[in-house]
């Protein structure tokens, strides 16, 4: 990539060597660095290429307007491969760049770099995925499961089907099967749906998948013979598409299949097409050009040649939601600099708190042009989610249907599973609970 800062750093390191090195810095220093990590290749490419697409316009539509309040940002990907692994190399190499804030990713990276972030001050954004638990920012102060976790989608999906069945009392006595990647992606909803199997009636039963989830035919046999009333999928990239022509090939309603939101966007359901129609999933985010930030992106970046992928990508429904996520950290740095100075470059801890004070209102949201593509987010030092609102989509065989009806999780079940989790994690790891004065630092 063409960036800036990274073609100053190569100059000057061919040409003047370790006695340059000060004046680098101090030019790195005047911009706010971003580390993105991708994985434009393997299985989960198609999913993982329009998010990483979406992240880097957002960036350059900020630059082509000016910047953080006249900060530029910088930024420089690093492919994981969708591996924890890769994805630890990638933190330790680019953390010391200025790294400020980070999306893994990924949820099995995120649980590895949890551990590390306190010592390295740097925040982690987790969007919709990661570590419920994390909800908690007594416990975990740096990451930030904004928007949602594994545990709010699987309340929020058997909300939406208790109400379908006539309500929650209709529940007892069902089949509920929840077809899932064999990964700490696919294992964290398991303990919300146990919690609500039990209060609701129904009969949970689990379907592990092997990753990348392109063999699932075993898995398919188990719904055919258990017969369950609803199939839950939590896929990711192939596994996805797969399930769904397993579904079609054993017979299995699509309508009575419902998906977590990283089972919901176009590459999901492309290659099925109308043998998909019925097939429902969480939507995070709406998609489509309409929105003003969509088409700002289009005007000045697309239109000028600077676009990161196609053009007919722009809007669907993964690559949106590259942009919201992107945007959440830019204005956490935008709402550090209210306290730390406008005009500067933001550390980690600095970030940290932009996070944990965003205050994201219908108005704000507005004014960035993100107007119904998401719900207002507020933050606190308690609350590291800030939203726990979703809706249904329907794939009506060409496109995604978004329902009018929003969903918020049911915090009277996910806030003491929530507390109980964070406690056990601080026991685990001889942590403190945070006091009120750690709030306002």
């Amino acid at each position: 990539m063409k960036l800036k800062s990274l073609a100053l750093a190569a100059v000057l390191a061919a040409t003047a060597g370790a006695s340059l090195a000060p004046s680098l810095a101090q030019a790195q220093a005047k911009e706010q660095f971003f580390p993105l990590l991708v994985y434009r290749t393997g299985p989960y490419a198609p999913n993982g290429t329009p998010w990483a697409n979406g992240k880097q316009d957002y960036i350059k539509l900020i630059n082509a307007t000016g910047g953080i309040n006249g900060v530029k940002i910088s930024y420089e990907e690093c492919e994981t491969g969708y591996a924890t692994d890769k994805g630890v190399e990638c933190y330790e190499r680019l953390k010391d760049k200025g790294a400020t804030l980070i999306d893994p990713q990924a949820t099995g990276i995120t649980f590895a770099l949890t551990d590390k972030a306190p010592a390295d001050k740097i925040p982690l954004l987790t969007l919709g995925y990661g570590l419920s638990a994390s909800q908690d920012g007594n416990v975990f102060k740096w990451n930030f499961p904004l928007m949602g976790s594994y545990w709010t989608a699987a309340d929020i999906l058997i909300q939406h089907i208790a109400k379908k069945e006539g309500g929650a009392d209709k529940l007892k006595g069902k089949k509920i099967t929840l077809v899932y990647h064999d990964s700490p992606f696919g294992k964290e909803p398991i303990p919300l749906l146990q919690e609500r199997a039990k209060m609701n009636g129904f009969e949970l039963n689990l379907i592990p998948v092997a990753a990348p989830g392109i063999e699932q035919k075993s898995a398919w046999l188990q719904v055919r013979q258990q017969r369950p009333d609803y199939v839950l999928l939590w896929g990711w990239g192939v596994m996805n598409s797969t399930a769904l022509k397993e579904a079609v090939a054993t017979g299995y309603p699509r309508e009575k299949m419902y998906g977590v939101w990283w089972a919901g966007a176009e590459p999901d359901v492309k290659d099925v097409g109308a043998n998909a129609k019925g097939y429902n999933a969480l939507a995070l985010n709406t998609a489509g050009t309409e929105p003003k930030v969509i088409q700002d992106i289009l005007k000045n970046v697309h239109d000028k040649g600077q676009g990161t992928g196609p053009r007919d990508e722009v809007g669907s429904v993964l690559y949106t939601r590259g942009v919201i996520i992107q945007m959440l950290g830019i204005e956490a740095v935008r709402r550090a600099q209210e306290r730390f100075g406008k005009g500067k470059v933001m550390t980690g801890e600095q970030v940290r708190w932009g996070l944990e004070n965003l205050a994201l209102d219908q108005k704000k949201l507005d004014a960035l042009g993100f107007a119904g593509v998401l719900r207002p987010i507020s933050t606190s030092c308690q609350d590291h989610m800030g939203s726990t609102w979703a809706r249904i989509e329907t794939w009506d065989g060409a496109k995604w249907n978004v329902g009018a009806d929003w969903y918020q999780a049911d915090e009277q079940i996910i806030r003491p599973m929530v507390k109980t989790a964070g406690e056990k994690y601080a026991g685990e790891k001889k942590l403190n609970r945070r006091d009120a004065s750690d709030c306002g630092a």
